[in-house]
């Protein structure tokens, strides 16, 4: 069996640029490369100060400063990378398609295939192609017919190794994860290209947790994985809008189900929804596997988890516009939180993008603050919806870097991400400059409500 010692990774996004960096720190033996066509992206990830990575996750800038220049590269020549390595990563994106045939459903592989027709042009040796974007059950077939159609005489195997990593804690998941999934061929060859992925990850990650399968397990496990955790936030938030019926609380409902061993405690928390990237793609995905296959019943289960999620940010929405006195035209709301959860700077199907587009739509003005998330990402979050003109949404937001600034003069708050700090501001001070009543909207529940009503605020949470 062949040992690695040059990897190349497409794509330096959420998933290539942590993945890689942790994968050089502990194989300092493995040349790794991670090559992406956005000069912008590359140079950030190049930064002499590594605090201006373009991924902020606890712990990597200090992972990337150990490995860059070691055996950890970052570059914008794609081919170079691709012609020299023993094994390629292919992780870029894999949006839901916007138009034609399965819009709004199903992946839009456009990426994958171009990068699998790039190897297929630049390789001169025997590859093995690791699919570690979230993608469709069967895609590596696609990329396996464009590779074995070359007609160079290169062999090349594919495996998919999915990623199951939560933002905010992507370094602390690299390093101990619960599993590594490997999906391989049956075959002789494929059964060492197997082994030759177990044998990277076993330097710092214990044999027992490396589970292989074939290819079609494991790429729908990866699906089925965020499937259920995301059906678990829409369960407790079904339960969280009767609980708010029936003077029941949500949060003693959470704990005194989630003592019980078979469910356990996790991704219990009501929220105003879920958000990321992965989560309504990889079930729209399962969606449309099941339709396609005729599978109109297990369609419609999954799909009511989406609209569940849809339902619960809209009704957090309308709950402000109700609560004050059904209009907020021309009222200042401030919204705490852009990101969809703590510790990332990622925006992707956050909550708040959804919260703000029915607000402005009822002409609210929004002040908006997020101690990670830049100002033109929280523009081009809005603009990506096309719900109005790129005018509307620039006159209808504000962001401030200060988030007392943020509240000044608002007549509501709402919390959509759940950052610490949020609970140690001087709420005394930013209730004097709100307008009476002032109104606090919690849509992670992370405050300390009783506090706040002792201060005058009218607190309104999720569930209770």
């Amino acid at each position: 069996m062949r040992k690695i010692t040059n990897i190349c990774c497409i794509g330096a996004g959420y998933v290539g640029g942590p993945t890689m960096a942790v994968v050089a720190k502990q194989c300092p033996d493995i040349k790794v490369t991670i090559v992406d066509l956005n000069e912008a992206r590359i140079a950030a990830w190049n930064d002499p100060d590594v605090n201006n990575i373009p991924v902020y996750e606890p712990g990597l800038s200090e992972v990337v400063a150990e490995a860059r220049g070691r055996n950890l590269f970052f570059s914008t020549d794609v081919d170079q990378a691709i012609a020299e390595a023993e094994m390629v990563f292919i992780s870029v994106n894999t949006p839901t398609k916007t138009y034609g045939s399965g819009k709004g459903m199903g992946a839009d592989l456009k990426w994958i295939e171009l990068c699998a027709r790039q190897i297929a042009r630049v390789s001169t040796s025997d590859k093995i192609i690791v699919e570690k974007s979230t993608l469709p059950v069967r895609t590596a077939e696609a990329v396996r017919d464009i590779l074995h159609n070359t007609g160079s005489g290169v062999k090349f195997q594919v495996l998919s190794n999915p990623e199951f990593l939560a933002e905010g804690t992507a370094v602390e998941d690299l390093l101990s994860p619960d599993r590594v999934l490997i999906g391989g061929d049956d075959s002789e060859e494929g059964q060492e290209a197997i082994a030759a992925l177990v044998d990277v990850y076993a330097n710092w990650i214990p044999r027992e947790r490396i589970l292989t399968t074939n290819v079609w397990s494991s790429e729908l496990s990866k699906l089925v994985a965020n499937a259920f955790l995301a059906q678990r936030i829409s369960s407790i938030n079904a339960i969280s809008e009767l609980c708010e019926k029936t003077e029941a609380n949500i949060n003693e409902v959470s704990r005194a189900i989630g003592t019980d061993s078979r469910i356990g405690p996790k991704f219990l928390k009501a929220s105003v929804g879920f958000g990321g990237s992965c989560f309504q793609k990889d079930i729209l995905n399962l969606v449309y596997i099941s339709r396609s296959f005729g599978l109109q019943e297990v369609a419609d289960y999954w799909e009511q988890v989406i609209i569940m999620n849809n339902h619960q940010r809209k009704r957090f929405a309308l709950n402000i516009v109700k609560s004050l006195y059904n209009t907020v035209s021309g009222k200042k709301i401030a919204f705490l939180g852009w990101a969809f959860k703590k510790d990332t700077n990622d925006t992707r199907e956050s909550a708040a993008i959804y919260v703000a587009d029915e607000l402005l739509n009822e002409q609210a003005f929004i002040q908006v603050y997020d101690p990670k998330v830049q100002t033109a990402q929280i523009y081009h979050d809005l603009e990506y919806l096309e719900t109005r003109s790129v005018e509307s949404n620039r006159n209808g937001v504000s962001v401030y870097q200060d988030p007392y600034e943020a509240c000044d003069g608002a007549h509501a708050i709402a919390v959509l991400t759940e950052w610490d700090e949020f609970k140690n501001y001087d709420w005394q001070k930013i209730y004097a400059k709100m307008l009476k009543p002032a109104k606090i909207f919690d849509g992670r529940n992370v405050l300390d409500h009783k506090a706040l009503r002792e201060i005058g605020f009218q607190v309104n949470g999720i569930g209770v």
